[in-house]
C-alpha cells in the first residue's frame, strides 16, 4: 500500500450541523482532515491505497456518502511556473528556462492566461513532458493524470469510479 495525498473540494453541507464531522467519519473519511472555507468543504486526504486511482475513487465515494456534492480534486490541474517548480523540486529558474526553450525543447505551451504575465499550464501535460525528460517520476505523472481525469469526469456531472479512473490513457501510451 502507498500513501496518497490530495484534497476533495465539496459543497452542500452545513458545517454548523451537529453531525457535520461525524458524517465524514462514518462515511470512511477518517483519514481526512475536514475544514470549511469560503462555502466549501475541504477534505484533505492522506489515504493508503494500492493506486492513486483507488485512493481518489474511494475518497470521492466517501465524500458523496456524506451528502456533499464533490466539485473537484486538488492539487489544482492549472499551474504556474512557481507551482511547477514546487511540485518537482526543480528551481524556478530551471523551469523558466524550460518554458523559454533555453533548456530542452518543446516545453508545453500555457493553456490559460496565455498573453498575460501569469500564464498557467496543464499540470498533467507538463508532468508528461518532465517525465519524458527524466525530471519527474512515473508515480507523479500517474497522480497528475488521475487528478485531471477525476476532474474531467466531475465536470461532466458524473461521479468518478475506480473503473472510470483506471480507463485513463496516459499521454505516454500510444492511441489504440
Amino acid at each position: 500500500m502507498t500513501v496518497h495525498e490530495f484534497c476533495v473540494i465539496a459543497s452542500g453541507l452545513d458545517p454548523q450541523a451537529e453531525d457535520f464531522e461525524a458524517r465524514f467519519y462514518e462515511a470512511g473519511c477518517d483519514d481526512a482532515t475536514i475544514s470549511f472555507q469560503r462555502g466549501h468543504v475541504i477534505a484533505d486526504f492522506t489515504r493508503e491505497a494500492e493506486s492513486i486511482e483507488e485512493a481518489i475513487a474511494s475518497a470521492i465515494a466517501g465524500v458523496v456518502a456524506t451528502g456533499a456534492r464533490v466539485e473537484r480534486v486538488e492539487p489544482d490541474t492549472l499551474v504556474s511556473l512557481a507551482d511547477i517548480a514546487a511540485r518537482t523540486g526543480l528551481s524556478r529558474a530551471a523551469i523558466t528556462q524550460y518554458a523559454k526553450a533555453q533548456r530542452g525543447k518543446a516545453f508545453p505551451a500555457p493553456v490559460a492566461k496565455v498573453t498575460s504575465d501569469s500564464p498557467l499550464w496543464d499540470w498533467a501535460v507538463v508532468a508528461a513532458w518532465l517525465f519524458r525528460h527524466e525530471r519527474l517520476s512515473r508515480e507523479a505523472l500517474t497522480a497528475a493524470e488521475a487528478v485531471k481525469r477525476a476532474n474531467n469526469i466531475l465536470a461532466e456531472g458524473r461521479i468518478p469510479t475506480l473503473d472510470m479512473l483506471r480507463q485513463r490513457r496516459s499521454v505516454l501510451e500510444p492511441a489504440a
